[in-house]
């Protein structure tokens, strides 16, 4: 139908400039928190687009599914205020007939939010995962950059130098401070150098100082020294954490169903039974009162959107802490939001109208009616 075609021809329009206009404010919020992260030393300053690259496409599906909604309330809500909703009336045909053009633009978003929710975002927290402990588990060495303090990897050391060479194996006014074994250490030369002995590297301090004092006491020992020789640390070799439940495929999730793995798939099926309810929710909220502007209802789309998300997030919880099964919960979350929406749509579709049994009024005794 003529009809069918240009309301999806508008859909796509509003659904990829709200979809630009989201993915632009998320990134530009990501960037900040990326350069804060790098800032810090979490992050390698030379991989912060690459972090930010990850992160948005693991929140591509909630966009999406936003975006959709967006687009479907503001389309529809345009035609509510230009009374092209009257011409499509005037064809006999009702409210609930919009749901066939509105799934037929929504299906294959529908197929990416799923492809992500189930795929992307596992893999795209993994990747960020695997470039932060690469970055975190860089050798002492690597770690040091002029002007800067900088703690080793395995946390025990601060070292600090003023300026390096550009071979990095040498800089000037260095300061190390370690604290291991209950004792603190406090080492500052003038110069010094990285020697390579073997299958070890050393850095050769020279012309310095060392205070060393125990823990336990207030005895300082202080000592001057010409060159001074310090083993300093390789990337470490430990063996990393066991990956959170965002960062493991949906397979693994479904191999090894523990509550916490439980409430990540459920989470991650949510999203896309949210983002076909939010569908028939739109076709909802868009009929309500004609007469109110275009913001009032973009408004209560937002509003709806958060509730709904945020229920997802408070539904993940209480199954990761075993207060509610998955599958009873996504029956009464999704399962009750499309029963509502589905009746609320019928009741707009067929007119309904909730009457009360007006009181009957008495006669008075001996009294005319």
């Amino acid at each position: 139908m003529l009809f069918h075609s240009s309301v999806r021809k508008e859909l796509a329009r509003s659904f990829g400039a709200t979809l630009v206009v989201l993915i632009t404010i998320v990134m530009t919020m990501t960037l900040i928190r990326t350069l804060s992260q790098a800032s810090r030393g979490s992050v390698n300053p030379q991989e912060v687009l690459m972090v930010m690259g990850y992160t948005v496409l693991g929140y591509l599906a909630p966009l999406l599914a936003l975006s959709l909604f967006v687009a479907i309330v503001a389309v529809l809500s345009r035609m509510w205020r230009d009374s092209e909703m009257v011409i499509w009336f005037g064809a006999g045909r009702g409210l609930s007939a919009l749901l066939a053009p509105l799934l037929r633009f929504a299906w294959p978003v529908l197929a990416v939010i799923g492809l992500l929710a189930l795929f992307g975002w596992p893999w795209a927290n993994e990747q960020a995962r695997e470039l932060r402990d690469r970055y975190g588990s860089r050798g002492d060495l690597e770690r040091v950059a002029p002007g800067q303090f900088q703690e080793s990897a395995s946390g025990t050391r601060v070292f600090f130098l003023d300026k390096d060479t550009p071979d990095n194996k040498s800089g000037k006014n260095i300061f190390i401070a370690t604290q291991e074994k209950g004792r603190e250490t406090v080492t500052s030369a003038r110069t010094g150098q990285v020697v390579t002995q073997g299958d070890s590297q050393f850095l050769l301090l020279s012309d310095g100082q060392r205070m060393e004092r125990s823990t336990g006491n207030d005895e300082v020992k202080l000592s001057v020294f010409e060159e001074l020789g310090t083993r300093v640390g390789a990337a470490s070799g430990a063996e990393r954490d066991e990956a959170p439940a965002k960062a493991r495929a949906s397979i693994e999730l479904l191999r090894d169903p523990t509550p916490r793995n439980r409430g990540e798939l459920a989470w991650r099926i949510g999203l896309l039974l949210a983002a076909c309810n939010l569908v028939v929710i739109a076709a909802v909220v868009s009929g309500v009162n004609p007469r109110v502007g275009r913001s009032g209802h973009l408004l209560f789309a937002l509003f709806a959107f958060v509730v709904y998300f945020n229920l997802l997030n408070l539904g993940q919880s209480w199954i990761g802490g075993e207060r509610i099964g998955a599958l009873r919960f996504t029956l009464l979350l999704h399962g009750g939001v499309l029963v509502l929406a589905l009746l609320t749509l019928a009741k707009q579709h067929n007119n309904w109208v909730l009457r009360l049994r007006p009181r009957r009024r008495g006669r008075a005794p001996g009294g005319s009616a």
